[in-house]
C-alpha cells in the first residue's frame, strides 16, 4: 500500500514529506499522509500546545521520570520497558505520535554536559536499557525516536565539531549500542546528531545512515535530523537521511535537483515512503485520553530509588532507624529545592514535585527529631551566615544527613563543564560539619560524575541519587529510612580526578575537531587495563545486605555459544537485589583491546538467606574485535576468561574457556609482514619450504633472534633476493598457493589452527585473574 500511496504523490509532494511543517510536526498531504505529532521525552514528555513551542517553561505537566543517568544506574530493563510503556501512554494521552529518544551516546567523558540524558560509558549497558525504553514506548504502538546518531559525545561546538575516530573504535564502542537496539527493539525511528564524524556531518553521511544502519543491521525505519542538523539538504536526503526537523522552507532545492538531474527521483519517493510507513506503523498505536498521575508518580519513585547507588557505608550508618529515638540535622538546600533533571530540551514540567525535606518528616517515627539548615545558596557560592547555622545544627545532632550536588545551571545542553568538582562552598562546609559530628552521610544531586577524593574521606555514607525526576525526594527518603534497600550500580567510573580521565588531553578538540586518541579505552576499559586508582570502579554500589557468589558453571551449547551460570546468595538480614555481572577477559601480552568487557548483567531480588542463579549466554560476538582489515568482526582461536563479578574490580568467580576461533584466514599478499607469513596456517609452512628448498638461501631457523626481531617486521616483497631466494614471481606464486590452500580447506584452518583446545562441558570457579601489571 505504501508504495502506491507514494506513487499517487507528485514530486513536489513528496518533497515536502521530507521536511517538517512546524517544530514538532510532520507534513500532511491530500488526505493520504496526515500531520505527525513528535515530542522531546528521553525521561519525559517536552509537549507544547503550540505547534511552534519551545520554552519549557511553558510544556504542558508530565511526568518527570529519572533521566538516563539515573535509569541506567538501575541496571533493570524490566523497570525501563515499564517506564518507556508509561511514556508512551502520556505521550498517546497528548496527541504524540512519536517520542524522541532514548539516548544512547557513552559517556566519553564527565564533562559532557549532556551526560544526564545518556545511560553509560559502556556500550552494553547502553544497547540493553536503551532497547528496554524502545521496546516499552512502542508496546503500545507509539514510535521510539533512538538518539543521537552518532558519536555526538560532547556538546562544545556540537553543531559543527568532527569527531575524528577509527573504525575499530566507531565499531567497538560508539555503534554498538544503536546496534543492539535496531536488531533487538527494531525502533520506528533514528535521529542523526548535529556533528561531524570524520569530517562528514552525520546528517548527510552514507555511510552511516545507509550502509552501516540499513544495510548491515536492517533498520527499516525512519532517520530525522536533529533540530536543525542538516547543512546540504540534497546531500542529506542522498545520504539517508529521510526527514529534516524542523520545518526550513527549502523543499524547493529537492525537485530541483531531481529536475537537474543531480539526485534521483527515486530517493525522494524512498523517503516519502519511509514516512508513509512510519504513518502506518503509529496509526496502530493504542490510543488514550489520559493516564493515572497517582500510579506513574509511584512509578517514577520506584525509578528513582531503584537507579540510586550507595558508594560508601562505614559502620553501616544507613539506612536510619525511624523508630530510634535520634536527632537528624538535615543541611542543603537541594533537601528543600531539589535537583531533579538537567537543562535542555529534555526538561520536563512535572505533574508534581516531591522534595526530601518533606519526604523525611513524613517517614520519621515520633521519636526522631529532624531539624533543617540551608547550608549553601543553590548557584553554588559559599555563604558564610548559612555555613555557621548549618555547623550549629550539626553540632547538636546525632547524625547529618548532608545534601550536596551541582547547581542547576551547570548541566545543560549546549555546553560542556569545565570541571568535576563540587563547588567550593560545599566542600568547605563538608569540612565544618564533620568537624561539628561525626556521623555524616552526603546524599548527592547531579546528573554526571563529580570527584569525591577531596572530601569523601571524613563522611561516613555516600548515596548518589543523581536526578531522581519529579520523586527523587520522596525516593531519597524511602532510601535513608530504609523503606528502599540499595540496588543501583555505577555505570560510569568515578575518577580520582579530571587528568586521569583517558579523554583528558583530548575533550572537546580544538578547530573544529576532536580526536579520540585514547580509542576504545574510554572509562573502566581504560582504567582497568592500565591499572589506573579509581575512586569507585564501574558496576560499584552497595547494599543494606551482603551477597555471596559461589558454583560457577559454564557449558557449550554450540561451536562458540557458551551458557553461564552463578550461584548468588543474599547472606544478609534483609531483602535486596544485587546486579550481577559478566566481564570477558582478553589475555594478550600486548594489548591491543582493553582488559576486560562486560558482555552480561542480571538482577536479582533474593530474601535473607535464599540464593537464586544468574544465567549468562555468550556467542563468538562477544569474544570478537572489528578487523578493519577484513571489513569484519574477527575472533582467534584460543583461551578467554569469563569473570563473574559485582564490579569490573570485585571479580568473585572466573573460569577459563577456549573456542576454535572464527575460521577465518587472514589473506596474504606480497606486502603482507614476514611474521604475518610465518604464522599464518598454510603460508608459513608454504614459505618455510621454498626457502629451505633454494640453494644457497638463509635457513630461517638459524637467523639470530636480534636478527629475526626485525626481519619479522619487514614485507616479505622487500626480502628478495639471494638472502631467502625470493623472487617477486616466487612470492605471487606463493600467495596465490595460500589462498587456494585456505579455500580448499573449507573452515578446516580454525580447528587445525587451534591445535590441542579442549571445549569443556563445565568449569569450576577459581580466584579472581591476575591483573596485568602497570606498563
Amino acid at each position: 500500500m505504501t508504495s502506491e500511496q507514494v506513487a499517487r504523490l507528485s514530486l513536489v509532494e513528496q518533497a515536502s514529506l521530507t521536511s517538517g511543517a512546524g517544530t514538532w510536526t510532520t507534513t500532511a498531504v491530500r488526505g493520504i499522509v496526515r500531520t505527525l505529532r513528535v515530542s522531546d521525552g528521553p525521561h519525559g514528555l517536552r509537549h507544547f500546545t503550540s505547534q511552534e513551542g519551545i520554552e519549557s517553561s511553558e510544556a504542558v505537566p508530565a511526568t518527570c521520570y529519572p533521566p538516563a543517568v539515573t535509569m541506567g544506574s538501575s541496571w533493570d530493563p524490566g523497570l525501563l520497558h515499564r517506564l518507556g510503556a508509561a511514556l508512551a501512554r502520556e505521550a498517546s494521552a497528548l496527541g504524540v505520535d512519536v517520542v524522541l529518544g532514548p539516548g544512547v551516546n557513552i559517556k566519553r567523558s564527565p564533562l559532557c554536559g549532556r551526560n544526564f540524558e545518556y545511560f553509560s560509558e559502556d556500550p552494553h549497558v547502553s544497547g540493553v536499557m536503551g532497547a528496554a525504553v524502545v521496546s516499552g514506548i512502542q508496546s503500545l504502538g507509539v514510535g521510539a525516536c533512538v538518539k543521537h546518531f552518532a558519536v555526538n559525545n560532547q556538546e562544545t561546538d556540537r553543531m559543527r565539531v568532527s569527531a575524528d575516530v577509527d573504525e575499530r573504535t566507531l565499531r567497538e564502542l560508539y555503534l554498538p549500542a544503536f546496534e543492539h537496539i535496531v536488531r533487538k527493539a527494531r525502533p520506528y525511528a533514528v535521529m542523526s546528531s548535529y556533528n561531524r564524524v570524520n569530517g562528514v556531518y552525520a546528517s548527510a553521511n552514507p555511510w552511516l545512515l545507509t550502509q552501516v544502519l540499513r544495510e548491515e543491521w536492517g533498520f527499516d525505519g525512519l532517520v530525522m535530523s536533529d533540530w536543525g542538523a542538516v547543512v546540504d539538504r540534497v546531500a542529506s536526503l542522498a545520504a539517508g537521511c529521510d526527514l529534516q526537523m524542523p520545518q526550513a522552507g527549502t523543499d524547493h532545492q529537492i525537485t530541483e535537483a531531481v529536475e537537474e538531474g543531480r539526485l534521483d527521483a527515486g530517493v525522494v519517493a524512498t523517503a516519502a515512503g519511509r514516512l508513509l510507513k512510519l504513518q502506518e506503523r503509529v496509526n496502530r498505536a493504542q490510543r488514550f485520553d489520559d493516564w493515572d498521575e497517582d500510579a506513574h508518580h509511584q512509578l517514577a519513585r520506584e525509578a528513582a530509588g531503584a537507579g540510586a547507588v550507595l558508594l560508601k557505608n562505614e559502620g553501616g550508618l544507613l539506612p536510619l532507624d525511624p523508630t530510634a529515638r535520634i536527632k537528624v540535622a538535615v543541611i542543603g538546600e537541594f533537601a528543600r529545592t531539589p535537583r531533579y533533571q538537567g537543562h535542555g530540551s529534555s526538561r520536563v514540567t512535572p505533574t508534581r514535585l516531591d522534595n526530601a525535606w518533606d519526604a523525611l518528616r513524613a517517614a520519621a517515627g515520633p521519636n526522631v527529631e529532624l531539624t533543617f539548615a540551608t547550608g549553601f545558596s543553590l548557584d553554588g557560592t559559599a555563604d558564610p551566615a548559612l555555613a555557621e547555622e548549618a555547623v550549629a545544627h550539626a553540632a547538636e545532632a546525632d547524625v547529618v544527613l548532608l545534601f550536596l550536588g551541582l547547581p542547576d545551571t551547570s548541566e545543560t545542553e549546549g555546553a560542556d563543564r569545565t570541571d568535576i568538582l563540587l563547588p567550593v562552598g560545599q566542600v568547605e562546609l563538608v569540612g565544618t560539619v564533620t568537624a561539628a559530628c561525626s556521623q555524616v552521610a552526603v546524599v548527592l544531586s547531579n546528573g554526571a560524575t563529580v570527584s569525591v577524593s577531596e572530601w569523601q574521606g571524613g563522611v561516613q555514607a555516600v548515596l548518589e541519587t543523581w536526578l531522581g525526576g519529579q520523586a527523587g525526594g520522596a525516593a531519597a527518603a524511602d532510601l535513608l529510612f530504609g523503606a528502599v534497600n540499595p540496588s543501583g550500580k555505577l555505570t560510569e567510573t568515578i575518577p580520582l580526578w579530571l587528568q586521569d580521565v583517558p579523554s583528558y588531553l583530548h575533550f572537546p578538540g580544538q578547530d573544529g575537531h576532536t580526536v579520540h586518541g585514547e580509542g576504545r579505552y574510554v572509562g573502566y576499559r581504560h582504567y582497568d587495563t592500565m591499572d589506573v586508582p579509581v575512586a569507585y570502579p564501574f558496576g560499584h554500589g552497595l547494599s543494606y545486605t551482603t551477597f555471596a557468589y559461589s558454583d560457577l558453571q559454564t557449558e557449550r551449547t554450540g561451536e562458540n555459544e557458551w551458557t553461564v551460570r552463578a550461584t548468588v546468595t543474599n547472606t544478609g538480614t534483609c531483602a535486596g537485589a544485587e546486579v550481577v555481572q559478566l566481564y570477558v577477559e582478553f589475555d594478550e601480552t600486548h594489548t591491543t583491546r582493553p582488559r576486560h568487557e562486560l558482555r552480561g548483567f542480571t538482577k536479582l531480588t533474593l530474601r535473607p538467606g535464599e540464593s537464586g542463579q544468574a544465567e549468562f549466554h555468550l556467542t563468538g560476538r562477544d569474544l570478537a574485535w572489528y578487523s578493519t582489515r577484513c571489513g569484519g568482526w574477527r575472533f582467534e582461536p584460543g583461551a578467554f576468561t569469563v569473570e563473574i563479578g559485582a564490579s569490573s574490580r570485585d571479580i568473585r568467580l572466573s573460569a577459563e574457556l577456549h573456542t576454535p576461533g572464527d575460521g577465518f584466514v587472514d589473506e596474504l599478499t606480497p606486502t603482507s609482514l614476514l611474521g604475518e607469513w610465518l604464522r599464518h596456517p598454510f603460508g608459513g609452512k608454504l614459505l618455510r619450504e621454498r626457502v629451505a628448498a633454494h640453494p644457497g638461501s638463509v635457513q630461517l631457523d638459524t637467523i639470530s633472534p636480534t636478527v629475526m626481531k626485525v626481519a619479522l617486521q619487514i614485507p616479505l616483497d622487500r626480502l628478495t633476493g639471494p638472502a631467502l631466494g625470493l623472487d617477486e614471481e616466487a612470492i605471487h606464486g606463493l600467495a596465490a598457493q595460500a589462498r587456494a590452500e585456505a579455500g580448499s580447506t573449507s573452515g578446516a584452518s580454525a580447528s587445525a589452527s587451534a591445535g590441542a583446545v579442549t571445549s569443556p562441558e563445565s568449569a569450576t570457579a577459581q580466584a579472581a585473574p591476575r591483573q596485568r601489571s602497570r606498563p
